[in-house]
């Protein structure tokens, strides 16, 4: 540490102002490049939506985005220029850069996040929330004069096709050119987006980082951290959601899961509320092609969470010739009934907003194809050739610059106890990967998803494409076979209601959690109202998906992964392949339909003795423990913060509340009572 310099010298173009917090940026004014907004000649609820923000936040100016790539480069030649970007090698990794974020704003901020329901019942258990009227007036002192000094982009963008019945629109107006062309990235943004709004409702967006540039001492840390390279006001950050009238604010963060409006906060927490409204899913699932050696496809959607393989699954290289899968997304799928009685899904996005740290060639080629150009990459260490470097990828030579834009940053070693002669750079030692990594454990990748080299040609479909299975999954080191099926829709939305997953690094958690269908942070509304959503969507005439669960991440009793993951996940895609077309043995356990070791095609993976039983096998007292974690989940935890003084603590959800089919001693279906029922009858 004490040798660390900035690498300022080594990249001309930028300055590190956290070395130099004198800086002071050029006043903001109307340029060329971003000449001043005709408000007038906006559709009028827009340029009434546009006003009403300009008169709150006071900024020095205000451009529309168009979405050209003209308008992308000059972003980036501002940002570059600015000190947010640091431009990357074209050699290496043409038209890209990177970004370093302030250290404390570098994952979502779900404890700041909040649902302003005009109930609290409607925000739920599993939901932080304040009344609408309430949150608003703070959100109104706090934006007040928020972008003075700045200019105030206003950007349209479709989640979606444009002409998609599935889609929807909407606009964020901030204060930060990185959204701003993040944005482009990530959305179908720009002027085809602006012109549907002069027929189509919209989502209005308000985003701030909280820093307005005003004069005053320089020495102060007000002053320096309005003009830092990263401006957030993490203090009084505010992710808000008012699911009545559609709005989103957030104020105080820079980060993409906070600010970049489109993602989860509108393709999930509004759409989520709109999907219920409206008889459709908004779901945070990967959506993929498959197709067998025959050449029959089928799409399937997917719930893992956040920095849990579900980006590699999207993207996966089979190992198995002559089968191939495609993507149409990675995170996010909203699935409508079509006339047929089955569910066709979208991708809401147009980019693919990826964790860093693990992906790499060997564990997923097709992500590190995408990113190989035209890229913006978030909070990862850089080369002295200016290339990329993160953990997971082989250590290069040279001296890399860490996320703290720290120069000489060295790896931790450690013994390497397979011999001396191998591991780091030809010692007897490797590389500690947790210890003090050059990469942020939540860095990211944001790439256009049109260079992804195995997109499915109906990826843009404007009706979706036709889902035939969902799975559920997360990381679980025991308990969760590796793949089993539901025995009806009733079921999987129970197993996916009860779904637990080791924390991940993409949000402020630890340990082993709930997350029902990967959507517990990101669910609008109730998620009691959830869960019975799912349930109303098995009507007469629906053709709806079959439901697996899946968990490649079980362990031995020395902590080793028993299964190979990645491309060898395609083993287990097809025997889901084969359950979809009505073959594929199996075996009924209490929990579902679970492969025989013979429908498991894994003879060639050499696996370790009595690897295969373990994976596949459903251990009655684990289960046991599974019942009654769940319901405690299901029927205490789920419960409100605690009332006032002088009022009775309410349960959030009751057993009464719940859907019967998971709590009903009399219903068809494997739930709670019958789990239970079952294990000790075993």
């Amino acid at each position: 540490p004490d040798s660390r310099r900035p690498l300022a010298s080594c990249f001309p173009l930028t300055s590190c102002r956290r070395t130099c917090p004198s800086f002071s940026p050029a006043p903001i004014m109307a340029t060329p490049e971003f000449p001043e907004a005709n408000i007038a000649a906006l559709p009028p609820k827009v340029a009434e939506f546009v006003l009403r923000i300009k008169e709150l936040c006071t900024p020095d100016s205000i451009y529309v985005c168009t979405g050209t790539q003209q308008e992308y480069e000059n972003f980036m030649a501002m940002l570059v220029k600015t000190g947010t970007l640091i431009p990357l090698s074209n050699e290496k990794r043409p038209g890209s850069y990177a970004a370093f974020t302030d250290p404390a704003d570098t994952a979502r901020a779900e404890k700041d996040t909040f649902i302003c329901s005009e109930l609290e019942r409607d925000a739920g258990p599993t939901n932080n929330w304040v009344a609408r009227d309430k949150k608003m007036a703070e959100l109104k002192t706090l934006f007040a004069g928020s972008m003075r000094g700045r200019r105030m982009y206003v950007v349209p963008f479709s989640m979606g096709p444009i002409t998609s019945p599935i889609g929807k629109l909407g606009i964020e107006i901030t204060d930060s050119a990185y959204v701003a062309a993040s944005m482009k990235i990530m959305t179908r943004m720009g002027s085809d987006a602006l012109a549907a709004m002069a027929t189509r409702e919209f989502v209005p967006c308000v985003h701030s980082v909280g820093q307005p540039l005003i004069d005053g001492d320089p020495e102060s840390a007000d002053y320096k951290s309005a003009r830092s390279p990263w401006p957030c006001n993490i203090p009084h950050r505010n992710v808000c959601h008012f699911p009545e009238t559609r709005e989103i604010w957030s104020f105080g963060s820079g980060y993409g899961g906070n600010s970049l409006l489109g993602k989860k906060c509108f393709a999930l927490r509004i759409a989520s509320v709109q999907a219920r409204d409206e008889g459709w899913l908004a779901e945070h699932m990967l959506i993929l092609g498959i197709t067998n050696p025959a050449g029959v496809k089928k799409y399937i959607a997917a719930a893992f969470p956040s920095a849990s393989g579900k980006t590699n699954l999207a993207m996966m290289l089979p190992s198995v010739p002559g089968w191939k899968i495609e993507t149409v997304g990675d995170d996010i799928a909203w699935m409508r009934p079509g006339e047929d009685g089955r569910l066709y899904a979208i991708n809401p996005e147009f980019g693919i907003f990826g964790v860093a740290p693990g992906t790499s060639m060997s564990s997923n080629p097709n992500a590190m194809l995408t990113c190989t150009k035209n890229s913006l990459f978030t909070n990862v260490g850089v080369t002295e050739d200016g290339d990329v470097y993160w953990e997971g990828l082989p250590l290069p030579e040279g001296e890399i610059m860490d996320w703290h834009r720290h120069h000489y940053w060295q790896p931790t070693l450690r013994p390497n106890f397979k011999g001396h002669g191998t591991g780091f750079h030809g010692t007897g030692y490797k590389v500690d990967e947790k210890t003090d990594p050059a990469a942020q454990a939540n860095s990211r990748f944001t790439a256009p998803i049109f260079q992804c080299p195995v997109l499915d040609p109906e990826w843009e479909n404007p009706k979706g494409v036709p889902i035939e299975a969902i799975i559920f999954g997360g990381r679980r080191n025991d308990t969760i076979p590796l793949v089993f099926q539901s025995f009806s829709w009733q079921h999987g939305t129970f197993l996916g209601a009860t779904m637990r997953s080791q924390a991940t690094s993409a949000a402020d958690q630890v340990g082993l959690n709930h997350d029902p269908m990967a959507i517990k942070p990101f669910c609008g509304y109730n998620i009691k109202d959830y869960f019975a959503h799912w349930l109303a969507m098995e009507k007469p005439g629906m053709q709806l998906p079959k439901i697996f669960f899946v968990n490649w991440f079980q362990v031995d009793a020395a902590g080793k992964f028993l299964w190979p993951g990645f491309g060898e996940n395609i083993r287990a895609l097809e025997w889901m392949f084969d359950r979809c077309s009505g073959t594929g043995d199996a075996v009924k356990t209490p929990i579902g339909y679970v492969p025989t070791k013979e429908a498991l095609k894994v003879a060639d993976l050499h696996l370790p003795e009595g690897a295969l039983e373990q994976l596949l096998n459903v251990d009655i007292a684990l289960w046991k423990k599974e019942v009654e974690d769940t319901t405690k989940y299901l029927t205490k935890d789920l419960i409100k913060n605690p009332a006032p003084q002088g009022e009775p603590d309410v349960p959030a959800v009751r057993l009464s509340d719940l859907p019967k089919c998971f709590i009903s001693p009399s219903s068809r279906i494997p739930n709670l009572h019958h789990l239970s029922m079952l294990c000790r009858l075993r």
